[in-house]
């Protein structure tokens, strides 16, 4: 094809615009974007004494889950991440953000456009002079580009306010693995836990089944009175009747888990084992590290950083809109010809609009883009705020639980040694069987209590490490 020949002065006039739109292009109107100020403290008060932190570099996101050291949990925990749909759907909301970033880049391209045409047609006759319509071809083929250089810097905030959505969402996705994590561990737990709780139960069944063989016996021989059996049996059928109150929360528990690992719960069944409850020192760290750490204080921080480009992409408004096109065609009545330097049509041009009169709608458009941009700064302080506390709360748990637990280990010892001197005092005749019953209801009790303080302790460490942004792995040793 040959290159059509401009004047020289055709091109000047023409090419002036178009450099002062490349020389202007990357002045951005609106705000330059910095991260708020949120609230700052040197050191968590619940602290204390706790664990310190260990070196950044040897603090990592990572299966923290394995710091109970339980290889069920490890297992379902790993299937979390592949199979859990709640997860599922934040990678498919981090996928579509990422779509819509590639979708804005590429507004700052030119775009190109070829278009070809055909067609047949005959002209109308003169009746008057008995001339006869002619039949003719008719090819057209075009090419043409238009560009808008992005001279007020809105296309590139969008592109930016883009990016830091599709950071936001890779956020949101971290915490939601996060989230379905510690709920796994937390249900597992708790499972474990109940299963423990019906070992203890079944166990105290025995003891009281024995309790109403002796009433019975004692009854038989005219030494106690009937009341004596009845509270028996009604001790046992309460204890009966708890331990089926086990059963059906342990397949509710059991029902979740399957939910949280995507698996029906007729498909899903986790038999029961010997429970270690282990609970790992976590290195707290000081609070600035919580900020970088937390996937949903980076969720509300990047939220922030979108809305700051929506203010400049509404002051942009404010100025012309510049664009440039060109086009180059040709047309002819065979397709031989469609080369031909004579069929050769071609046109630039560069254009500006400018808004002289909205009735305010830029300015309210500013307006509302700058007191949302005020919202997800709030939004950005109280998630930080909350952090705090949620750290704060569970540090202060886990403190009181450990000294509970060996509170509670004390007092199950020692109602264990009431219960079998009161047991004994019965036989020989010396107290009656209501306070027996009294002994062994408080030795229930008081294990229960043990074991659940046991399983509150790891709970509370998995909200710990919740609240902390996530687990910790060691750098591994050369």
């Amino acid at each position: 094809m040959t290159t059509p020949h401009l004047p020289s002065h055709f091109r000047r006039h023409l090419l002036a615009p178009l450099m002062l739109a490349l020389l202007t292009a990357g002045c951005a109107v609106g705000p330059d974007y910095q991260r708020p100020a949120s609230a700052e403290v040197a050191a968590f008060k619940e602290a204390g004494d706790w664990v310190s932190a260990a070196p950044a570099d040897m603090l990592d996101r990572g299966p923290w889950w394995t710091l109970f050291g339980d290889p069920v949990l490890n297992e379902l925990a790993a299937r979390v991440e592949v199979s859990n749909q709640n997860v599922a759907v934040a990678v498919a909301a981090y996928a579509q953000a990422r779509a819509l970033v590639r979708e804005q880049r590429a507004s700052l391209f030119p775009l190109v456009s070829l278009n070809s045409g055909a067609s047949r047609a005959r002209s109308a006759g003169n009746t008057s002079t008995g001339a006869t319509g002619r039949v003719g071809n008719n090819y057209q083929l075009s090419i043409g580009g238009s560009w808008e250089p992005d001279v007020w810097g809105r296309l590139g905030r969008a592109v930016d306010g883009a990016s830091a959505g599709a950071q936001a969402s890779a956020a949101d996705l971290a915490s939601a693995k996060l989230s379905a994590q510690g709920e796994l561990a937390a249900n597992y737990f708790a499972l474990r836990q109940t299963d423990a709780q019906k070992v203890l139960l079944e166990s105290t069944l025995q003891g009281f089944q024995r309790s109403v063989e002796i009433t019975q016996n004692r009854y038989t021989a005219g030494i106690v009175a009937k009341t004596d059996v009845l509270q028996a049996q009604t001790q046992l059928a309460n204890a009966q009747a708890d331990n089926a109150g086990l059963v059906r929360q342990r397949a509710q528990l059991e029902h979740a888990i399957a939910v949280l690992v995507g698996e029906a719960p007729g498909n899903f069944s986790l038999p029961p084992v010997a429970w270690k409850p282990s609970v790992p020192d976590i290195p707290v760290g000081v609070p600035s590290t919580l900020l970088q750490r937390r996937p949903d204080i980076a969720a509300a921080e990047r939220r922030v950083a979108t809305a700051n480009e929506q203010i400049g992409i509404a002051k942009s408004a404010y100025y012309p809109n510049i664009s440039l096109s060109a086009s180059a065609g040709t047309g002819a009545s065979r397709v031989a010809d469609l080369f031909s330097a004579p069929s050769l049509l071609w046109s630039l041009g560069l254009s500006a609009a400018q808004l002289v009169f909205d009735a305010g709608s830029t300015r309210a458009r500013v307006d509302g883009a700058t007191a949302s941009y005020d919202q997800s700064v709030a939004r950005y302080r109280q998630t930080v705020l909350v952090a705090f506390q949620d750290v704060e709360d569970q540090l202060a748990a886990t403190r009181v639980l450990q000294v509970q637990q060996a509170l509670r280990r004390q007092a199950s010892e020692a109602a264990d040694q009431v219960e079998q001197q009161v047991l004994n005092r019965y036989r020989a005749g010396q107290v009656g069987f209501t306070e027996v019953i009294t002994a062994q209801a408080t030795a229930l009790n008081a294990r229960r209590a043990l074991v659940q303080a046991m399983a509150d302790r790891q709970t509370t460490a998995v909200a710990l490490i919740q609240s902390l942004g996530g687990g910790w792995q060691a750098a591994q040793q050369p």
